[in-house]
């Protein structure tokens, strides 16, 4: 197949995300309108002998300090063939689209996943003291197509972080938790959880928590909540209109594209999450949740109310965004394996992010910039 690419408007970019089963929330193109700080292009691959449009590219540009070089990012992306024989007639186009654009390094997160651990064997591993990590364990699923893709970024110029791919080189998680739902009953579903997570979840529907879903009024909610989930995490909160920005940006493109959910007790909000829909793909993207009531379970009751609405959407796949993969019980990000791995699911270990450097000095000045901060 010959391929031609070209910047393309924004409705064809969202037709063409809407013809697919799904793709990463970061590659629709109102996620150019989240992260407004950076310019952003939407890119198209067509298939010259037909002219149909085979695939599609979200790059967000961020300029360089003082002089006129961009940063091109696809986060998440681009939406490719990326199994297709012939990889680089995708990607030299695009690099040299983008060197012509004035981008003096490419960074993109290929969405394919090399392995897959199921909750059966994660519990295994956390019990056993020589395993420290999932790689430690011999995966349930692996995909060796994505070993070749691997190696044909290789051969092409493409990096890996620096981190040899332990995964926080990356600037999106290398490894999520996701539960797949496709050719499941939402019984098979909840059987799956563990004992703990089926506990918590009666224990809440015994003291009365409601789940409710908030609109773009509620967001200063969220906030409250979050904040308070920034000072007991010890993480930097996003700002308000950030989560105004998403909502209005995303919701505008498609009415069903961001949701907010609450759980509440006696008519005080315990807990809240976005989750983000896609196609078939529904992510639970941020959470938050109070110091008090706790022993309500508000999260688990969030939680499964958020999978049942997921399943009711048709979803193929609830995934939980990131982890750590440390299964270490002294790490100090082992409890959110620890709370992920309860429903039952999947940890699954994407190919992680990759940088092509197109002003190899440039680059190099990013990197030291980077790592200095």
């Amino acid at each position: 197949m010959s391929l031609t690419l070209r910047t393309i408007s924004r409705e064809q970019h969202l037709a063409y995300i809407q013809s697919l089963p799904s793709a990463s929330h970061m590659q629709v193109p109102a996620w150019a309108d989240v992260k407004a700080e950076w310019r952003s292009e939407s890119l198209g691959w067509f298939d010259e002998r037909t002219g149909e449009m085979v695939g599609a590219g979200l790059v967000l540009y961020r300029q360089l300090p003082k002089i006129k070089r961009y940063l091109a990012y696809l986060p998440e992306g681009p939406v490719i063939n990326w199994f297709s024989p012939n990889l680089e007639d995708w990607l030299q186009p695009m690099l040299a689209h983008l060197k012509h654009q004035g981008a003096f390094s490419v960074k993109m997160g290929p969405p394919v996943i090399i392995r897959r651990w199921n909750a059966e064997t994660i519990k295994k591993g956390i019990q056993s003291p020589d395993v420290k990590r999932l790689r430690d364990m011999e995966a349930d699923f692996i995909e060796p197509r994505a070993f070749e893709v691997a190696d044909k970024l290789r051969r092409m110029g493409w990096q890996q972080g620096e981190d040899g791919g332990a995964g926080f080189g990356d600037v999106q998680p290398r490894y999520i938790f996701q539960v797949p739902l496709a050719n499941r009953s939402l019984e098979e579903v909840h059987k799956q959880f563990n004992q703990l997570w089926r506990r918590n979840i009666k224990k809440a529907e015994k003291a009365g928590v409601e789940v409710v879903q908030g609109g773009y009024q509620d967001l200063e909610e969220w906030q409250r909540l979050y904040e308070i989930t920034a000072v007991r995490d010890h993480f930097r909160p996003r700002p308000l209109s950030y989560f105004q920005r998403m909502w209005t940006a995303l919701n505008t493109e498609d009415p069903n594209r961001m949701r907010l959910y609450f759980a509440r007790h006696n008519g005080v909000n315990l807990s809240a999450a976005t989750m983000l829909i896609v196609g078939g793909h529904v992510w639970y993207s941020y959470g938050a949740s109070d110091n008090i009531g706790r022993e309500v379970r508000p999260s688990n009751a969030m939680q499964w109310r958020m999978l049942r609405d997921a399943y009711a959407l048709g979803a193929t796949v609830y995934d939980l965004r990131g982890i750590s993969d440390s299964l270490d019980e002294t790490d100090h990000l082992f409890g959110l394996i620890q709370f992920k791995v309860g429903t039952g699911g999947q940890a699954a270990e994407y190919l992680g992010e990759w940088d092509f450097p197109l002003n190899k000095l440039l680059h190099k000045a990013l990197d030291i910039y980077m790592s200095r901060r």
